[in-house]
């Protein structure tokens, strides 16, 4: 992997686990979904209307297609991210679905899109695979729980990063198909994409505009933060794809999952410190060795 491709993956991580921690704090929904969205809309406008003018003349049938199948995957993603955050531990949901997804696009480049991997870039999944197993809880996840309670949301927590992680492969897949092969730019993706998911996540908001109102008063400061920088995280991901195989920089953005530790252990207090810690430091060694390989 270029050295340019892992610092832009590098940036993006920081980002990402970021705005996943603001995300678990502001406890949204399907409208928190939509509100992040109306952000992202106004706030990146002036630069989608920019590049907008020439490149959208430009695409045919095959560019909108994979736009909505796009922003299909991502509302789904964002949707279940989120009730995975209401409902279990972002210590549980964050990781599975960070190591699951980029696990699962790997192969799929891998074997739909003809990629190489090396016998290093192997060696780096599996040590950023084994590093979010750590964080995500290690052996405690396969062990049944004294407390029903806890042991139900454990579960839970496996259940919706797994089912998170599924969809976050298959935009990574149908994300880079769109950026490599069909020259989508990286920017427009996101942004228009943006506009496709709103049209989908307007009915949860419109059902009701009184509680919308209420819910947006309390959470219109997280809706901000990421309705403006995580579209930032995953565009430098989109550019790094244009640069590097999708195979490497998949796994890579689990580099997100170090700064997690890090901070998101702290400020939410939960997990094993320690657990995490050695998880990260593993999730850095695969992601060298992505790099090498």
């Amino acid at each position: 992997m270029p050295l340019s491709a892992l610092l832009l993956v590098v940036v993006a991580g920081l980002i990402h686990a970021s705005w996943n921690i603001v995300a678990k704090r502001a406890g949204g929904d399907a409208r928190f979904a939509a509100f992040t969205s109306v952000v992202m809309m106004v706030f990146w406008a002036p630069l989608g209307i920019w590049l907008g003018i020439d490149e959208l003349p430009q695409w045919g049938l095959t560019q909108w297609g994979f736009i909505a199948a796009s922003a299909v995957l991502h509302t789904l993603y964002y949707l279940t991210l989120l009730r995975g955050y209401l409902r279990a531990d972002l210590t549980v949901v964050y990781p599975l679905a960070r190591g699951s997804g980029p696990l699962l696009s790997s192969l799929a480049a891998i074997f739909l899109l003809g990629e190489r991997m090396t016998a290093a870039g192997l060696a780096g999944i599996a040590a950023v695979v084994a590093g979010v197993f750590l964080i995500a809880g290690g052996p405690a996840l396969l062990r049944t729980a004294h407390d029903p309670v806890q042991r139900e949301r454990v579960h839970r927590g496996i259940r919706y990063g797994l089912l998170t992680g599924a969809f976050i492969a298959s935009y990574t897949v149908v994300d880079g198909y769109a950026v490599k092969l069909l020259a989508v730019s990286p920017i427009l993706l996101d942004y228009i994409g943006n506009l496709f998911r709103l049209g989908l996540l307007a009915p949860s908001v419109l059902r009701d505009p009184v509680q919308a109102r209420l819910l947006w008063l309390r959470q219109w400061k997280h809706a901000l933060f990421i309705g403006i920088i995580s579209p930032v995280s995953y565009v430098l991901v989109l550019y790094a794809v244009k640069v590097a195989p999708l195979s490497h920089v998949a796994p890579a953005r689990e580099v997100s999952m170090l700064f997690a530790a890090l901070i998101g252990g702290h400020l939410l207090g939960e997990g094993d410190r320690a657990a995490r810690l050695v998880g990260a430091v593993m999730i850095a060694a695969g992601v060298m060795a992505l790099a090498l390989g």
